[in-house]
């Protein structure tokens, strides 16, 4: 009894299935999911600019120089999360096409969470000013 592989199976579409093409082509999907993500993960970041640093002040008697930083940062972090994406998804996808596996820049990520924490703990601080 011959044993099947899953390259060695029918196609619903007809023909063969192509294993190792199918898995190219969910990496590459995949990759684009993850470029999209940090577009919204920018977007979001832009809309905290916007509303920390002018909706939140126009609001409250808190400290507006306080908010215009926490603005700024997210701002600056909302370009980044843009900048990084396209160039992971450049990268990654070179990697793939050479059949390799590219894992993110550990320095990036550290740097992304230290800024998330500050800004985290900046918003903190003009919370409990305006309280």
């Amino acid at each position: 009894m011959a044993s099947h592989r899953p390259s060695d199976t029918t196609n619903p579409r007809g023909g063969r299935f192509d294993a190792d093409g199918d898995a190219t082509r969910r990496t590459h999907l995949a990759n684009e999911r993850t470029y999209l993500a940090w577009w919204r993960t920018g977007l979001a970041c832009m809309a905290g600019s916007l509303g920390v640093g002018r909706v939140v002040p126009a609001l409250t008697s808190g400290s507006e120089a306080l908010a215009a930083v926490a603005g700024v940062i997210f701002g600056l972090l909302g370009i980044a999360c843009f900048v990084y994406g396209v160039v992971r998804y450049r990268q990654v996808d070179d990697a793939v096409r050479r059949g390799e596996y590219l894992g993110p820049d550990d320095r990036f990520v550290t740097l992304l969470a230290v800024v998330g924490i500050a800004l985290a703990a900046l918003i903190v601080v003009i919370v409990i000013v305006d309280a």
